[in-house]
């Protein structure tokens, strides 16, 4: 045999046997697309293979759609494939939606889904509403807290039920903005109560304050009803309140009062200090005179009869400051 002719059949059987092994590979898929009413040509199968696309998910994505009565092209899944969306999630809530008779249009779906939300849930949600506890039980409080105007504390527990806003779904608040929300609005209506037990008489009060506040503005929820799950009596702040006034009060006066007293002890001291100094000097001027008298002696300015006459009445005068003290003539005479 000629062996250019050789060589020319060996590769013709490699390439026929590569090419059986490739077709092998998407002729379950291709014939299960076939029988499905959903037509995908073997090509395209190669092709998703070559853009990293997994056919499986294409393939089985647009079977149940084909079978829902809704025609997708092959390339829109592809497309959303490529941009990391999640296409099956995608085609069950579009099912959803078409069965519930909600209007679901292709573009909005994928752009939900793009953007982080859970397309599916957010079509079941609709169809079937959402009960949010307000607070949440991951929250660190287990109630809301707020405190009427007669002092009161109240503590409420809520549950708010929602229902998913499609046209919303996409730049919507998400639920922890609807529990804060309601929050707020139960603070404020509890806060505006003259007396907690109107608020504990009708405490429907707080639902229909709050749900007329259109609190779902902005979020990707429509707020159906607001009901009060528990209501329970807290502590008495307004008396604690004035409890811990008055002990700042009487502090701020003992302060004071101490303040005035260290001021009181400071001028005595400082009294004090005066007085001795006053006798520092009288002792001085006392330990003068006998140098003055001594020098009016020695000068001839005093003579010694003077001198007595002195002595005589320092003696008189001592002698009269002892009977003027209580009981001094008592002593003289005994």
């Amino acid at each position: 045999m000629n062996p250019v002719l050789l060589i020319f059949l060996i590769i013709a059987g490699v390439v026929a046997l590569a090419a059986i092994v490739v077709l092998a590979q998407f002729f379950n898929l291709w014939l299960q697309a076939w029988l499905s009413g959903a037509y995908v040509g073997l090509l395209e199968l190669i092709g998703m293979r070559l853009r990293k696309v997994d056919p499986r998910t294409i393939v089985f994505s647009r079977i149940r759609a084909v079978k829902a009565g809704m025609e997708i092209p092959t390339r829109q899944l592809e497309t959303h494939y490529l941009a990391g969306g999640r296409v099956p999630s995608v085609i069950n809530a579009l099912i959803a939606a078409d069965r519930a008779r909600i209007e679901l249009p292709w573009d909005i779906a994928c752009a939900i889904d793009l953007a982080g939300r859970d397309i599916l849930e957010a079509v079941q949600t609709s169809v079937n509403p959402k009960v949010i506890d307000c607070p949440s039980p991951q929250s660190a409080r287990p109630t809301i807290d707020a405190v009427a105007q007669d002092g009161i504390q109240l503590k409420a527990k809520a549950r708010v039920t929602v229902r998913a806003n499609i046209a919303r779904l996409v730049g919507g608040a998400t639920e922890e903005t609807i529990i804060a929300r309601v929050g707020e609005g139960i603070v404020t209506t509890i806060g505006s109560s003259q007396t907690h037990k109107d608020v504990l008489e009708n405490p429907d009060r707080i639902s229909k304050t709050v749900l007329s506040k259109g609190l779902d503005a902005g979020t990707a929820f429509e707020i159906l009803s607001i009901d009060i799950a528990d209501i329970d009596v807290g502590e008495n702040i307004g008396a604690k309140l004035q409890t811990d006034q008055a002990e700042a009060d009487k502090e701020k006066a003992q302060a004071e009062a101490e303040k005035r007293r260290a001021m009181a002890v400071a001028v005595e001291q400082e009294k004090k200090a005066l007085i001795q100094e006053n006798r520092a000097k009288v002792v001085l001027a006392e330990a003068e005179v006998p140098l003055a008298m001594s020098d009016a002696f020695r000068n001839g300015h005093l003579g010694i009869m003077d001198y007595y006459r002195m002595k005589n009445v320092m003696a008189d005068t001592d002698m009269r400051s002892t009977i003027a003290k209580p009981g001094g003539g008592d002593q003289n005479r005994s």
